[in-house]
């Protein structure tokens, strides 16, 4: 509650004092950090609101798959559901979206599916901001040989397609998993982490706060993590989350090309790999998992946008 001050109003002769006057004083308003700030400016986004429903929708899906269906994902009935088409009277029995070319439910598949997708696109983007992060972060502060060895080094390893690295990689596992594709994407796409870092804390370093801490005879650590590295993250916030809607493309990729994921795994890229088998004689087969993950990449990127416009002061 703001200060009162009381002033006693000026009297004429033979008067007594008028009654006083409660003036309240006025409070400077506390100044908000980037972040703070940041968040104010996003929750008057529509892109935000709408991204950030479909993500925290799509994270339910793979958190708990059973809220949303109750039908098994890997069964299958030729007898019965083989290319079924959408039956919109069905919703909860799993058969709204049809049925496949194996008599599985498109509906339970595209729930289950999203697990794979998230828990890719979540740790590939940890991996690649972690990694290049720090290599980015060694390379702006040091500079020097420094910088040119993690350059030349990022360079080298930025040629290499990621896709087509990955590949390469895949196939040397007899078994490929969830952790085998997060693997090969983390080894290879961690190349332009670095390079938005290594450019923000050349920037921040040259900062008078900075210079100031040198002063006072801070150590290297403690200048890095404590006043360059929270003044430099935010370009790397807004790449990884635009970059997360693109792994998650990548592992659908994969698994289309028969080298990502593999079954019994639930994949949007292994559906509509099967899909393409009987495209002309039911093209809802592949019309529904290649939606969603159309509005999952989507969805992301959209975030990434609209966090890189609450982050820039100069596009508000």
């Amino acid at each position: 509650m703001p200060d009162l001050i009381t002033k006693n109003a000026p009297a004429g002769d033979g008067e007594t004092p008028a009654e006083r006057v409660v003036v309240p004083e006025p409070q400077a308003e506390k100044p908000r950090s980037l972040g703070l700030d940041a968040w104010h400016d996003l929750r008057k986004r529509p892109v935000f609101i709408i991204s950030a429903v479909l993500i925290v929708l799509l994270v339910l899906f793979a958190i708990a798959p059973g809220l949303f269906t109750s039908v098994d994902p890997r069964a299958g009935d030729l007898s019965k559901h083989y290319l079924s088409k959408p039956n919109y009277l069905h919703f909860f029995q799993g058969d709204w979206f049809g049925y496949d070319g194996q008599g599985r439910s498109i509906y339970a598949r595209m729930i289950y599916g999203a697990r794979a997708s998230v828990v890719v696109g979540i740790c590939v983007t940890a991996g690649v901001t972690i990694v290049g992060g720090l290599l980015g972060m060694v390379a702006g502060y040091y500079g020097g040989w420094v910088d040119t060895i993690v350059s030349r080094f990022t360079d080298m390893v930025f040629g290499i397609p990621l896709l087509l690295g990955a590949l390469v990689i895949l196939n040397a596992f007899s078994v490929r998993t969830i952790w085998s594709v997060v693997f090969a994407l983390v080894v290879l796409g961690w190349t332009q982490m670095t390079r938005v870092m290594r450019g923000s804390v050349i920037t921040v370093k040259q900062s008078d706060y900075v210079t100031a801490a040198k002063a006072l005879g801070a150590g290297t650590g403690r200048i890095m993590f404590k006043h360059i590295l929270p003044n430099a993250i935010a370009p790397v916030i807004v790449v990884a989350t635009i970059a997360l809607g693109g792994y998650i493309a990548a592992e659908a990729t994969l698994s289309f090309l028969g080298i990502g994921l593999q079954d019994p795994t639930i994949s949007w890229g292994i559906d509509i790999n099967s899909a393409q088998k009987v495209i002309r004689q039911a093209p809802f087969v592949l019309f529904f998992p290649a939606g969603m993950l159309s509005v999952t990449v989507l969805a992301f990127i959209m975030l990434g946008d609209a966090v890189r416009d609450a982050l820039d002061p100069k596009l508000r």
